[in-house]
């Protein structure tokens, strides 16, 4: 283990997270806004929303059948899945939604002007107090109109609007883009993830003093020689369970159980109707994000196929 993966920064104040935010924070802070949306998020509401899923697929299948080879799936079919889903989960009125959209691609895509950057925060802050509020007043069926029960603060209901979109559209819209590329564990969407430790704690043979950060690798934990016979191989077929694609632990992706319903009704669905798909470029044309971004995938990804 690299000693040079560890930060000290014992000493340095970080500050709070904003409230309802609370991928940033420990307990017992985390479960305060975790522990109500769990229910939202389990295996069988999961199954309940696959019916849907495969609907919103099927529909976006048509419109690229419809408007033949080539198309950019990134924009075509990777992108609205997810985003569809998630405005449909917190509620957000179908005409709202193109902005609404715009808006947190324009924070997540790593190139945006510091300018437009907060801007477009800006923007989302402030409507999603207004779709708080509107629940507050005429709660409707999903997942923020639920929380309206609790005694959630209505800053606090914001900021966990904020996280849900930020953590669940731009991931899976990634990863069903960069999965047709190539597939799960090979390439993850999230790479890294920075974790300070609260006491002394050793691992792997090395001491990690209290204040010290750790930068984790998902992706290169997810290629461990020790865990996967032909890390870095792709094996359709292969065995790839204990896979960190989706974090570890109290802070374990969320939405794991929507994102896993997603891709396995998309990626068969894709290949079920156009058997022939292949990339519309050469491999090494397809626009990757930046380093910058947080998350990764690719900008764009023009397939074709055999009409």
């Amino acid at each position: 283990m690299s000693h040079h993966l560890f930060v000290d920064y014992s000493g340095i104040e970080a500050p709070p997270a904003a409230p309802g935010q609370f991928l940033l924070m420990d307990e017992p802070q985390h479960s305060r806004y975790r522990k109500p949306l769990v229910g939202k998020f389990t295996v069988r509401r999961m199954r309940l929303l696959t019916e849907r899923v495969e609907q919103v697929t099927a529909e976006h299948l048509d419109a690229m059948e419809k408007a033949g080879p080539p198309v950019d799936l990134v924009t075509a079919f990777a992108k609205p899945i997810p985003a569809i889903m998630i405005c449909e989960l917190l509620g957000v009125p179908y005409e709202d939604r193109g902005s609404f959209q715009g808006n947190i691609d324009k924070f997540m895509d790593g190139e945006t002007s510091d300018e437009d950057l907060i801007a477009a925060y800006t923007a989302v802050q402030r409507y999603l107090a207004e779709l708080v509020a509107a629940k507050r007043a005429n709660p409707t069926d999903d997942v923020l109109s639920d929380l309206t029960d609790s005694d959630l603060t209505d800053e606090e209901l914001q900021g966990m609007a904020l996280v849900l979109p930020a953590a669940g559209f731009d991931t899976t819209s990634n990863m069903l883009a960069l999965g047709t590329f190539a597939l799960l564990r090979y390439l993850s969407v999230a790479t890294t993830f920075y974790r300070v430790a609260l006491e002394d704690v050793d691992l792997g043979g090395v001491t990690i003093k209290a204040g010290t950060a750790v930068i984790a690798s998902l992706n290169t934990a997810n290629r461990d020689p020790e865990r996967f016979a032909d890390p870095h191989a792709l094996d359709l077929r292969g065995e790839y369970s204990g896979h960190v694609a989706f974090g570890h632990g109290i802070h374990q992706c969320l939405g794991q159980q929507l994102a896993r319903v997603e891709m396995r009704v998309a990626f068969p669905a894709l290949v079920g109707r156009f058997p022939t798909l292949r990339p519309a470029v050469p491999p090494e044309e397809v626009a990757l994000r930046p380093e910058t971004a947080d998350i990764y995938g690719v900008k764009s990804l023009p397939v074709t196929w055999d009409v």
